[in-house]
């Protein structure tokens, strides 16, 4: 006859509300190309081709260009917001009781 060993029923853990950070990767993402649209609406460039390629780049180009610099850039801002809300409200904890359950299958 082997003894199992007894393990309490119930314990108290600490439990804390966490950011979920692939939503505040999207939002910032989707921040990135906002501003990537009007940045590329706004500063249309000229009509003349550049200096250093001498090719004459259209607003979908220029927009894609800006993306990609607006895109990681709003990701990081977005990160960061979730690391300073992770800081202040991760700092607020509760107890509660945790109850263990076995279930047996009898089958």
């Amino acid at each position: 006859m082997s003894s199992s060993p007894q393990v309490p029923l119930e314990q108290v853990v600490k439990v804390r509300r966490a950011p979920r950070y692939g939503v505040f990767t999207a939002l910032g993402a989707a921040l990135g190309v906002v501003a990537a649209m009007i940045l590329a609406t706004v500063f249309d460039g000229t009509s003349e081709a550049s200096p250093y390629t001498q090719v004459d780049y259209s607003l979908s180009q220029a927009f894609g260009f800006i993306m990609l610099w607006c895109v990681p850039a709003g990701i990081l801002l977005a990160m960061l917001i979730a690391l300073l809300l992770d800081r202040t409200v991760g700092r607020r904890s509760r107890d509660v009781t945790a109850v263990h359950e076995l279930v047996v299958d009898e089958g």
